[in-house]
Formats: C-alpha cells, sequence, structure tokens
C-alpha cells in the first residue's frame, strides 16, 4: 500500500495529475476543494472511493482511494474536530484505521492547530487501542513551537500516540529526532529559507513492520504547485 499526503494549497483539480503520477493507493490531500470541483479524465482519474469534509468548498480535507481500499466514516466521528477524520479503511491486504489529518480549525479559540489532534487523541482513545491504526496529514506542528505550560503540544502528542505504541514513520525509518528533521515539507511563503517540518505519518507498530520506503517530495519540484511537498509511504511494497 502506497500512502501519500500532500497538502495542495487549494486548486487541487489543477494539481491532481502531479501526485497522481506517483500512483498513491491511498491520498490524503489537506486544502482540497470540494469533489464536485474536480475534472475526472485520463491525466486526473477516477477515484473508487472518497471522503471530503469542509466548510470552505474551496478548501478542506479530501481521502481518496485509488486501490482496492473503501472508505467508512467511523461512527464516534466527532463533528467538533471537523478537520480530523476517523476513518474504517478495508478491502485491500489489510484492515486499517485511518485518521486524515488537516489540523487546523479556526473556529475553536481553545487551540486551532495541534490542539485539535490532542483533543482527537482522547476523544478516539478507545480507536487508538487497535493494533492497525495511521495518522496522516498536516499536522501544522513541530516540537520546536512547543510551549511548555500549553496543555496539548507538539510534543504532548508524540508522547500521547507512543502510550498507545505509535510513532512517526518518518522519525522512526530515518532515525531522525523531533524538532531536527532533515527534510523539510513546508516553505513559508515558498521561500526555500523558510523550511519547517510539519506534515507526518504516525503507524502503529505491527504496521510499521510493513513500511519498506518513505519520501519526501523536493522543493525544487513541488514549490511551483504547493507551499507543501508530499510525504510519501510504502507499506509492504
Amino acid at each position: 500500500m502506497k500512502l501519500i499526503t500532500w497538502n495542495c494549497q487549494g486548486a487541487f483539480r489543477k494539481k491532481a495529475a502531479q501526485i497522481l503520477l506517483h500512483q498513491p493507493d491511498i491520498l490524503v490531500v489537506p486544502e482540497c476543494e470540494h469533489p464536485d470541483k474536480l475534472t475526472f479524465n485520463s491525466t486526473t482519474p477516477k477515484p473508487n472511493d472518497l471522503l471530503w469534509v469542509g466548510d470552505n468548498p474551496h478548501k478542506g480535507l479530501g481521502v481518496f482511494s485509488y486501490g482496492d481500499y473503501k472508505f467508512q466514516l467511523h461512527e464516534q466521528y466527532n463533528s467538533a474536530l471537523k478537520i480530523i477524520l476517523p476513518i474504517a479503511v478495508t478491502g485491500g491486504k489489510f484492515d486499517f484505521t485511518l485518521f486524515a489529518i488537516w489540523a487546523n480549525n479556526r473556529q475553536d479559540p481553545d487551540g486551532q492547530y495541534v490542539e485539535q489532534i490532542w483533543k482527537a487523541l482522547h476523544h478516539y482513545d478507545q480507536l487508538l487501542n487497535s493494533e492497525r491504526s495511521i495518522l496522516t496529514g498536516d499536522f501544522n506542528s513541530n516540537k520546536i513551537w512547543d510551549r511548555p505550560r500549553r496543555v496539548g503540544n507538539h510534543s504532548a502528542v508524540v508522547e500521547k500516540l507512543a502510550e498507545k505504541n505509535i510513532y512517526s514513520v518518518y522519525h522512526q525509518y530515518l532515525s531522525q529526532e523531533q524538532g531536527k528533521e532533515n527534510d523539510p515539507t513546508f516553505y513559508l511563503y515558498r521561500n526555500k529559507n523558510k523550511p519547517y517540518h510539519l506534515d507526518y505519518c504516525f503507524s502503529s507498530a505491527a504496521l510499521y513492520q510493513q513500511v519498506t520506503a518513505i519520501e519526501i517530495g523536493k522543493y525544487e519540484h513541488w514549490i511551483n504547485y504547493s507551499d507543501h511537498t508530499p510525504l510519501i509511504v510504502n507499506f509492504g511494497g
């Protein structure tokens, strides 16, 4: 299974062909426009299944299946955490729970970004007990911005997931340290001199054992399309 997350920075209909060249089985797209705005043709094939959520038809969260995987929004879905989607994924070589994430809820006065994930980890606590969970998307966070007295900072989220035996695939596979990543996934104002690592894929230990490759897109290729580069993870080839 090839899993890709890419914040496309809007106008996905103009950019979909670029990411689909990488042949994802599952594609998570923060800042994705509503599927009604997408045009499916020979270069942008129609997915076999999809979910989308958002208040703005120009920028929501899209999740697309280009393999045999089918999606079912979990019954525990909390609309107050609307841009974090718990999805039951079935139909492939293995079933699992996917949390598709765009940590961006400007309507929440208690915290718009990583705090949303912190709340989701508590709300979906029982779901996270599964031996097959993946959380991926734009977390809008990094350890460098930790506020020690702030409940639910980036490090707290990482530690909470570790309690569930869930870890960042990038950090594990490439022996990276949180906050000291060698590979940015975001460039502020598309400026190469303002790089940050904001996009993640966390997986349960059992699924991590199936990881065969991980890749982060290069600035030179992707900067014409978005301020983010894609994060690509292969599970089991």
